[in-house]
């Protein structure tokens, strides 16, 4: 244990997705000789993202702390998400760091959400890093890049200080680094360049070493053991284990507590010790009922330090229990009790989420879309069902006039798919700021849209460009809202009774759309079961058989050959549901449906 802050460095790694961040932070675990040579995470790969969703989707949704030991410095490592839907778990760890990692690939340059992470980092007064990552890229432009960057802090910075920052150029998949350009990036070499960088030109923590103890939460773990951990940055004084402490709560009442134990990390484990320090990255337990953003002080002495200030949600979704006729045959738990105080235990932790009652369901507003679908997957995966609306856009009010979100969107494709690009933004009345050619033969285009013109479009454009379109988005600010959209999706084919589906009926179906179900499947009335070719809704039988007869014939009695049924991920099923519509989630299924079932309620509703 560190006896003296001046040995601490408190570090933030920023990087937008895919750009290498989680990979160097493997590196330097590995190259620390945090583990021993024959410990199991010396062969992993993408050892902080630890969640099941975070390793299929290849994101970091949850920052975590790590802390490596490097010349007699304990560094501490806070792995940040690289995407701006997850922007609470980014504003409420940054002031736990004293600089930050910028990690930039060398052939994409900073994108939007780079621009948005940085901006947190800099406004939080963190003295930046810079590596330049993946310089063996094929595209590699790393002159550019540098070019970019430099724009990219000049447009930021807080103050002159941060225009003053070391670059390093780095391989982050072989654990290499350097401080100038390597000519043969193959040569031999190692991360020592991060190591000295981070303890060279990040600020040891600026910290009141002989005043009583205090510490704002920024995170929140459990124990089975132990129960309720709060994890934060002493700000000032000790705390040692049975020491007597105030939680100072948000609404300004004051509560006792006493501290059980003391964890700090030490690469992907926690340590027991016996006395925490002013400027360290501790675990607390004993804590009680605390929440983020809350501050555990000195009993002498309890002063709260300022609350984390969160950007407002952005969009919201109506998830409610599931009112299918299937309800409750493939999920553990599925009353509106269960899902409130399972969505009220997500609040705890997940400072971005914001959940309102709302009859017997319950109204959640978050970052985005991808926000929205982990926490949708996440209580999927726990044995919950549910029905879920369309995703809707939060809009604000002002002087009588209401606005809505806007948002600059970059897209990248090959020039034969730039018209088809065009044509669908110009749907969605998007306005094309500019347009010009990537070094790598790509066209990028840079769009300003309102949120709610970007609902769905990930899949239509994928769709339409056969994969080859790279979308990111960040939001910009606000306008007074537009016209409402035209839906730019077709019809869809609703089944007409329950039942099970036979070849038969799906041959018919087939004729008139594109399948969601497959044969010898349990549906129900008022199920969507495919896509219409036209812009109208249809209802069909898809449980009608074959009449049997006497009568054969060579062309009749031949086997149907049907076309593998559509099926939809969680994200585009809920890009492709209207207003009128629900998706029905399980841990087994997503199906979606009409939000009224009865056919005879729908045709009165319309007419």
């Amino acid at each position: 244990m560190m006896n003296t802050s001046n040995k601490i460095r408190n570090v933030a790694i920023i990087a937008h997705v895919d750009h290498g961040k989680t990979t160097l932070v493997d590196g330097l675990l590995k190259q620390s000789k945090t583990f021993r040579d024959n410990q199991t995470e010396m062969t992993q790969e993408l050892i902080m993202d630890s969640g099941d969703q975070e390793r299929e989707r290849g994101i970091t949704i949850t920052a975590k702390v790590t802390a490596v030991q490097y010349d007699g410095y304990r560094i501490n490592i806070i792995d940040t998400p690289g995407h701006a839907d997850f922007s609470g778990e980014i504003e409420r760890t940054v002031n736990m760091a004293d600089g930050c990692l910028l990690i930039v690939d060398a052939q994409e340059g900073p994108m939007p959400q780079t621009k948005f992470v940085l901006s947190i980092a800099l406004a939080n007064n963190l003295k930046p890093v810079v590596i330049i990552n993946k310089i063996d890229k094929q595209g590699a432009r790393i002159a550019e890049v540098e070019n970019e960057i430099a724009d990219l802090f000049l447009e930021l910075a807080v103050h002159e200080d941060q225009l003053h920052y070391p670059v390093l150029y780095a391989i982050g998949r072989d654990g290499k680094a350097w401080s100038k350009i390597p000519s043969n990036p193959q040569d031999p070499s190692d991360l020592i360049e991060v190591f000295k960088s981070i303890i060279d030109y990040i600020p040891a923590p600026k910290v009141e070493t002989d005043k009583p103890f205090q510490m704002l939460v920024s995170a929140l773990a459990w124990d089975n053991f132990r129960g309720k951990y709060a994890i934060g940055r002493i700000n000032r004084g000790t705390v040692k284990e049975n020491d007597q402490v105030i939680i100072c709560k948000k609404d300004g009442s004051q509560i006792k507590a006493k501290i059980d134990s003391i964890l700090i990390s030490n690469g992907t484990t926690k340590t027991k010790v016996n006395e925490g320090i002013a400027g360290d990255i501790v675990e607390l337990s004993g804590t009680g009922n605390v929440e983020i953003g809350e501050t555990i002080a000195d009993i002498d002495q309890p002063e709260a330090l300022p609350i984390i200030e969160i950007e407002p949600p952005t969009l919201k979704i109506m998830i409610g229990p599931n009112t299918s006729p299937f309800k409750g045959l493939e999920a553990k738990f599925s009353t509106s009790r269960q899902i409130g105080e399972r969505l009220n235990k997500e609040l705890e932790t997940n400072i971005g989420l914001r959940v309102e009652e709302n009859g017997i369901g319950f109204v959640v507003s978050g970052r985005g879309e991808l926000h929205l679908s982990v926490l949708i997957e996440t209580l999927r995966r726990e044995g919950y069902e549910f029905e879920v609306g369309k995703p809707q856009v939060i809009t604000k009010e002002e002087d009588n006039k209401i606005f809505e979100p806007i948002e600059e969107l970059i897209i990248e494709v090959p020039e034969e798919q730039v018209g088809t690009v065009q044509m669908e933004l110009g749907l969605r009345k998007a306005i094309l700021k500019e347009q010009f050619q990537g070094t790598n033969g790509a066209t990028k285009l840079i769009y300003s849209l309102p949120t709610r013109c970007l609902l769905g479009l990930r899949g239509q454009l994928m769709t339409k460009t056969r994969g080859t379109a790279i979308m990111n988005s960040l939001v910009t600010g606000y306008a007074e809202i537009g016209a409402p959209l035209k839906q730019l999706r077709n019809g869809v084919i609703i089944a007409y009774e329950s039942g099970v589906t036979t070849p038969y009926a799906l041959q018919t179906l087939e004729e008139r759309g594109i399948c969601f179900v497959g044969p010898a499947e349990k549906i129900y009335g008022g199920q969507i079961i495919g896509l219409n070719k036209r812009n109208d809704d249809l209802e069909m039988n898809a449980c009608k058989a074959k009449h049997l007869t006497n009568m054969r014939s060579s062309s009749s009695d031949g086997t149907v050959q049907l076309t593998p049924p559509t099926i939809m991920s969680l994200e585009e099923c809920l890009d492709f549901i209207e207003n009128d519509e629900l998706l029905e989630v399980t841990p087994k299924s997503f199906r979606l449906r009409k939000a009224e079932l009865d056919h005879l309620k729908r045709k009165r509703k319309k007419s």
